[in-house]
């Protein structure tokens, strides 16, 4: 009997300082949040495996560190990706404007390659800042936006599975 091929597709979490990539992350890979902040130096690999379609995925999440005025992103950890989450804090308004920057960059690096606009800390929402009008040209090239947090696990799961459908459309080459 023939084994069954996993297909793998790295994956990068792109958004400002703090606005819950890791977070994202561990609640994606472990089911688990911590309350407690850990800046990301450089950039952390996970892995998650799920099938989508029938068809067996190995996901490689690369959490890049938060982009800041003191430190932009490398496009070298960009390179080979196949897709991204665009990541902004819906409480913090500047979040917005580091994830255009951040978008130019990824298509200069990575061409036009799917991704996923997540608005996080859902549970934060009655103070929020961001509106949707903010992100309009953002969300316009996203094959899907949505609202999340990490801290309760809304929209996790969908956000990645959404993401990694949509990565499976493109052409193997």
């Amino acid at each position: 009997m023939k084994e069954k091929s996993v297909i793998q597709k790295k994956i990068c979490m792109l958004g400002g300082f703090a606005v819950g990539k890791t977070s994202l992350v561990k609640r994606f890979v472990t089911g688990q949040f911590s309350e407690k902040y850990h800046t990301t130096i450089g950039v952390k690999i996970d892995q998650k495996s799920l099938c989508i379609d029938g068809t067996d995925m190995l996901l490689v999440l690369w959490d890049v560190y938060g982009e800041d005025d003191f430190q932009k992103v490398r496009a070298s950890y960009l390179h080979g990706s196949a897709g991204y989450l665009l990541i902004l804090d819906g409480t913090r308004r500047e979040t917005v404007e580091v994830a255009h920057q951040l978008r130019i960059l990824a298509l200069q690096t990575m061409g036009p390659v799917p991704y996923v606009l997540v608005v996080n800390k859902r549970d934060l929402c009655e103070s929020w800042q961001v509106e949707p009008e903010m992100y309009h040209d953002l969300a316009s090239h996203a094959c899907l936006v949505l609202e999340s947090s990490a801290k309760t696990g809304e929209g996790v799961e969908c956000a990645f599975a959404e993401l990694a459908k949509e990565m499976l459309k493109v052409p193997q080459i």
